[in-house]
């Protein structure tokens, strides 16, 4: 059975691409049947497409005008493909060639895994060669911007004031709850290591200096002298 997989992202399409002259060129390519879908490329959600993969069966051929309407990148096809034809089934991309058990098939599928390699290298280097740009600027900060302490501190209050619970205080000011839990937790801790500053380490040898004093000068101890850490 020859299924042919026809795709636009909008009605709009441009020439070559439309629903119409995909599938008079996958009829002409030989399809019993094709199968139609609209979607975006970068969404991730292909229902006329998932369905038709799980009817195919060993011995059918999947038919679509370019590779790039059965997949996002070269990666993604190159793996789906691999994944078809493990199974039996042939891949027919009518712009490039049939990727089937036969040594023509498996030399193309080979220069798929090859150019999918290639366009993940490509885009760590992208990646890189941006990152390294961007260090040179002023205030440059890898990883994730931080939260704004404002909106952290404002949930964190409504937790230990019992106005809200994680999930709510979290929603309201529009971070995640784990960060919540993190900020609530250090927020805690914090206040077990800060006691009453009349008790603090230099207060108390303050006072046991002065109180020493007293002994031995008979120095008169002030009431309730002590310094301000």
């Amino acid at each position: 059975m020859f299924y042919g997989y026809a795709r636009v992202s909008t009605r709009g399409q441009v020439k070559g691409n439309s629903l119409a002259e995909q599938r008079q060129q996958l009829m002409d390519g030989g399809c019993d049947e094709v199968i139609e879908e609209q979607y975006t490329g970068t969404t991730t959600e292909r229902p006329q497409l998932d369905a038709l993969l799980a009817r195919l069966n060993i011995g059918d051929t999947l038919m679509v005008t370019k590779l790039d309407r059965l997949a996002r990148s070269a990666t993604e096809g190159a793996n789906l493909i691999k994944e078809l034809t493990d199974k039996g089934i042939r891949v027919s991309i009518l712009n490039m060639g049939e990727v089937d058990e036969r040594p023509q098939g498996r030399l193309m599928l080979h220069i798929l895994l090859a150019f999918a390699e290639f366009e993940r290298d490509m885009i760590v280097e992208r990646t890189q060669a941006g990152k390294a740009i961007a260090r040179t600027k002023a205030g440059f900060r890898e990883g994730r911007p931080p939260i704004d302490k404002a909106r952290k501190d404002a949930a964190v209050d409504m937790i230990l004031k019992g106005e809200k619970s994680y999930k709510e205080a979290a929603a309201a000011v529009g971070i995640s709850k784990s960060t919540l839990v993190r900020a609530v937790r250090a927020k805690k801790a914090e206040v077990s290591v800060n006691p009453d500053p009349f008790y603090s380490d230099s207060n108390i040898r303050y006072l046991e200096r002065k109180l020493e004093d007293y002994k031995t000068g008979g120095m008169k101890l002030a009431e309730h002298e002590f310094i301000d850490e």
